[in-house]
Formats: structure tokens, C-alpha cells, sequence
């Protein structure tokens, strides 16, 4: 009858040396993942590296939300260096506070989880909208000539398709768009790189959690 719960004995350290390990790669990548959210969201505001058009106000309402500095940055961020600082003071197994450590960091990690949806949010509504130009609206409505505004969200009034088809998936409407030059391949990218960063964020956010909830039931380190 004694070797059966001897073989059961070693399980919940395994167990906890897997959590602490996971710890350490998770918070280092949230880290380069929430750093780079911040980055893409800060030059969203420097069309063509150039502070002009902030100064002139002429910035898209999302862009000027900078939901990667907030949301994809500084939620993640937080999470990101406290499972990180975690990971690698358990990595000696040894007097970390596992399970009031593991609560703390499945917190922050719901906190970079909301973070990170809203980013994600932001973005795609940010990157359907299309950026704020200064554009040729006799296109869309003969006699205004040239103003600032949205031309890709207006194109929606000439049709269900109008948009998707002069904009995401039409680059020859993107000549439209007379100032910043180059504003929607900017707009583009950053935009797209926020949403891919921003699901990254998630995944990671999710798996932190389920992590970190096994270290509130096992610890993060074998202890000695």
C-alpha cells in the first residue's frame, strides 16, 4: 500500500517547477511584445517621422487614443515584469512566496488580458476607418476639392463593398489620400503590427493566468 502515494509525492513539485518555468519565458516576451506595442503606437502619431501634423491636430482620433501605450504597453508591461522578476527568483527554488506571488501575477495578467482586447479593439477599428488625410473629396462628392477627414470611411456611403474595395484591398485608392505623404501605408502597418502584437499579448495574458493559477495551487518553485 506505500508505493502508490510515494509515486504521487513528487508530482506536485514537478508540476511547480514547470509553472516557474513557464514564468520565465512568458514575462520576458510580454515584455519585447509590450515594448513594441508602445513604439508602434507613439509613431502612429509621426506620420512620415515628421511631428507636424500632431501639431496641427491632423492625426486620426484612434491614432491619438495611442491605445499600444496604454493598453497593449503599460497593462502589459506591468504583468510582463512581475512574472519575469518571479520567473527567475524561483528559478533557485527557494523563499519566493509562491502561491501569494502566483495570485498577484494572475491579477496583472487579467489586467494586460483587458489591456491587450482593448488594443486590439482600438486597432481594428482604427485600421477600418482608414487614416485622416487631407484628400481629394471631388472623388466622392463632386465641387468640395481638397479637405481633412476620413475618405475611406466616407466611401461608405457609396456602397456596402466601397470601402473594403478602395481601400484595404484596392492600393491604387490610396493615392486619395494628398498629405502626409505615404499616410496610409503608415497607417496600415502600425495598425496591423498593433493587432498582431495585441493577440500575441492575449495569448500569452491567457496562458499566464492558467499558469499562475496552478501556482496558487502547487507554487511556482520546488521548494527545498
Amino acid at each position: 500500500m506505500q508505493p502508490f502515494p510515494l509515486l504521487l509525492l513528487p508530482l506536485p513539485c514537478r508540476t511547480a517547477m514547470c509553472v516557474g518555468r513557464c514564468s520565465r519565458i512568458v514575462g520576458p516576451c510580454l515584455l519585447v511584445l509590450g515594448t513594441f506595442s508602445m513604439a508602434a503606437s507613439i509613431l502612429l502619431l509621426f506620420p512620415g517621422g515628421t511631428s507636424k501634423y500632431l501639431l496641427e491636430g491632423h492625426i486620426s482620433s484612434h491614432a491619438k487614443a495611442v491605445p499600444g501605450v496604454w493598453g497593449g504597453g503599460i497593462a502589459v508591461l506591468l504583468a510582463a515584469t512581475h512574472v519575469t522578476a518571479l520567473g527567475w527568483q524561483c528559478s533557485g527554488c527557494s523563499g519566493c512566496g509562491t502561491r501569494q506571488n502566483a495570485f498577484v501575477s494572475v491579477v496583472l495578467s487579467k489586467v494586460a488580458l483587458v489591456g491587450a482586447a482593448a488594443c486590439f479593439v482600438l486597432s481594428g477599428v482604427g485600421l477600418t476607418n482608414g487614416p485622416l488625410c487631407l484628400y481629394n473629396a471631388t472623388e466622392l462628392s463632386p465641387g468640395r476639392g481638397a479637405l481633412w477627414g476620413y475618405p475611406f470611411l466616407d466611401a461608405i456611403g457609396q456602397g456596402p463593398d466601397a470601402r473594403a474595395e478602395n481601400y484595404l484591398y484596392n492600393r491604387r485608392a490610396w493615392s486619395v489620400c494628398l498629405e502626409p505623404q505615404g499616410i496610409v501605408a503608415w497607417h496600415v502597418v502600425l495598425f496591423s503590427l498593433l493587432l498582431l502584437l495585441s493577440v500575441a499579448e492575449m495569448v500569452l495574458a491567457l496562458l499566464q493566468i492558467l499558469n499562475g493559477c496552478l501556482g496558487c495551487l502547487c507554487g511556482l518553485c520546488q521548494g527545498k
